[in-house]
């Protein structure tokens, strides 16, 4: 029969390198504006329903370059909030890798291996990362973005695909 884990994988694991499989290298032709991250931020936080009634729940959202969503998916579970939004992109026909996924969670290097098996190029999570998820998303061609907050937030793998908004200022 077939199996199906929606948590972390590493339960009956007696070795962290059983647990690490090779890992696609995900590609973009997109550059992610830092206002592009804000607005997920934003929208994610206006969209959580269930959070918002619970307070109790986690949610992964999927954003388009420039930070609007196209959905998002909320369970009390972290992964099970991501695996729910992937199924959904998959039955839309949504292709993960013309946009990037946002999560209301830390960021461990699970979440890091299910953005890239989605061949989503960026993860957003406005808690922390760890240290193996920041080894995982570099190996991965995944940019993650952590510590994402209102007042900005921290690239830890694959800054290129970060773009700055420059403002002409007058000289004085």
């Amino acid at each position: 029969g077939w199996e199906g884990r929606s948590s972390c994988g590493l339960c009956g694991v007696q070795r962290l390198q059983d647990a690490m499989r090779p890992l696609p290298a995900v590609q973009t032709r997109h550059i992610f504006a830092p206002e592009a991250i804000q607005r997920a931020l934003t929208e994610t936080g206006a969209s959580q329903q269930l959070g918002r009634e619970t307070r109790a729940t986690h949610a992964a959202a999927f954003a388009a370059p420039d930070g609007a969503l196209w959905g998002i998916r909320e369970d009390v579970g972290r992964h099970n909030a991501l695996d729910k939004l992937g199924g959904a992109l998959l039955r839309a026909g949504v292709d993960p890798g013309e946009g990037f996924i946002v999560v209301t969670s830390r960021c461990s290097f699970e979440m890091v291996e299910k953005t890239a098996r989605f061949g989503a190029p960026m993860v957003v999570a406005i808690s922390a990362a760890t240290d193996l998820a920041i080894k995982r998303a570099d190996l991965a061609g995944v940019t993650l973005v952590a510590l994402a907050r209102a007042d900005g937030h921290t690239v830890f793998s694959h800054p290129e695909r970060i773009g700055t908004h420059w403002v002409e200022r007058p000289h004085v």
